[in-house]
């Protein structure tokens, strides 16, 4: 029983035309059974927000990683330590987390002589064990989960703010009032975190419903042996011709399976 997990970005189809590069940012650590993912989405209207997002990612894995290896070398585990995974307890860890990253971009702004809100983007971050997950986010971008013997469900409505095109940041002042937390005490199967290129076309905005047809076959994705090409079944599907047709934004998947057998 372990964990499989894949993370990918492809660069949105109105940033190749303008010039620009991906924006977005995903990645995973697994720590036994343990798995830490995160998302980020750089503002557009930021100078510097691929650094950012990249960072703020980086920065969550190193300070939650750090937790796991901490509780590895003393032989506990996520489980144990929080068997009882409150959303107090959890508000409480990624308050300190989001406070890591803010710390850590305020750090290397100034280091670079950038203005922190050049850094700006949006943050979803997940901590999962095979009973468990408890998540955040902050800005848009979905996590959708599926534990055992359920539908997929969509664990935050994104944050769209009173006007087109506008969210809430990691920068942003505001930016832990508005976080939302979320912990599923259930069973783990899958997990799919990504940035809100992908919205329209995985989420059914009319009532925040996952859309079953687009999560299905990356679930069955997962469950396909390990090889050489994994990322390629991934980059084919985000720079396909059907999907950009749709979107024009960058688009991130970071996909996650508990595979039980």
């Amino acid at each position: 029983m372990n964990w499989k997990a894949v993370a990918r970005s492809e660069i949105g189809t109105s940033h190749q035309k303008q010039g620009i590069g991906c924006q977005d940012y995903g990645n995973y650590r697994i720590f036994d059974d343990v798995i830490v993912g995160a998302v980020a989405d750089g503002a557009g209207s930021a100078k510097h927000s691929d650094f950012g997002a990249n960072l703020a990612v980086e920065t969550v894995l190193k300070y939650l990683g750090g937790i796991s290896k901490f509780l590895q070398k003393r032989k506990r585990c996520w489980q144990k330590i929080y068997q009882d995974f409150s959303q107090t307890k959890a508000e409480n860890l990624f308050t300190k987390t989001v406070n890591e990253v803010i710390a850590e971009l305020d750090k290397q702004a100034a280091k670079k002589d950038y203005y922190v809100n050049d850094l700006a983007c949006t943050l979803l971050v997940f901590v999962a064990t095979p009973d468990w997950v408890a998540a955040m986010q902050i800005g848009d971008g979905f996590i959708v989960m599926r534990s055992e013997e359920s539908e997929y469900q969509l664990l935050f409505q994104p944050d769209k703010g009173e006007f087109a095109n506008e969210t809430t940041f990691i920068t942003s002042t505001n930016a832990l009032k508005e976080m939302q937390v979320k912990v599923i005490n259930e069973k783990q199967e899958f997990i799919c975190a990504s940035t809100d290129g992908l919205e329209k076309v995985a989420i059914r905005l009319s009532d925040w419903k996952p859309f079953s047809p687009f999560f299905k076959p990356l679930e069955e994705y997962l469950h396909e042996p390990v090889n050489g090409e994994e990322d390629k079944y991934l980059t084919e599907f985000l720079n396909s011709e059907r999907l950009n047709s749709r979107t024009d934004d960058d688009k991130t998947l970071l996909l996650c399976l508990f595979d039980r057998e």
